[in-house]
């Protein structure tokens, strides 16, 4: 089965990917009330960042990336950090590999972009228990006690998070920039 990745630039995709989301809002597992949850997975088309929806070969989205630039306590000017706001995948397509071409896909996309991104920052439930996964990508720098249960804190610095995932098996998704200023 192949995939492919959108990048949700107009109107039509951005509508695809709240859908998406809301659709399968319960199998999210965000320990938040819904309208902190909602206002996390609306902030990267709201924000005007960046939402990123997964295709499979028959054109059904399967999976739904969404980020932001900025923290909220530095008022979202520090554009160097971004935040992961959201990644998931419909349980049949939770692949090792389609999880690493989501995240080489998002590494390559960022890397394109005029601004450059230094940290990238997650949270995830504790009841995942996704821990020595996420180890390998980032440093867990806090947990944090809701009232839906415990989140972690990951802070990656993304030009490590980018070599660890571009190591494996990839494609180019995007034209270098070299490429785009040479003549040919």
């Amino acid at each position: 089965m192949s995939y492919y990745f959108q990048v949700c630039s107009s109107e039509s995709y951005q509508d695809k990917y709240m859908i998406f989301l809301l659709e399968h809002y319960n199998e999210l597992n965000l320990p938040y009330p819904f309208s902190i949850s909602l206002s996390f997975l609306a902030s990267s088309v709201l924000m005007q960042k960046e939402a990123i929806l997964c295709f499979n070969d028959e054109d059904e989205v399967v999976g739904a990336i969404g980020y932001i630039s900025g923290t909220a306590e530095n008022q979202y000017k520090d554009t160097h950090v971004a935040q992961i706001q959201i990644v998931f995948f419909i349980e049949t397509y939770r692949r090792s590999r389609l999880f690493l071409e989501s995240l080489q896909f998002l590494v390559q996309y960022i890397s394109q972009l005029p601004e450059p991104i230094v940290e990238l920052r997650f949270w995830v439930p504790v009841h995942l228990r996704l821990q020595r996964l996420l180890t390998k990508l980032a440093e867990k720098t806090a947990t944090w006690d809701t009232q839906q249960g415990g989140i972690d804190e990951y802070h990656a610095d993304f030009k490590e998070w980018q070599a660890y995932v571009m190591k494996f098996r990839n494609e180019d998704y995007f034209i270098s920039q070299c490429l785009l200023c040479c003549d040919s």
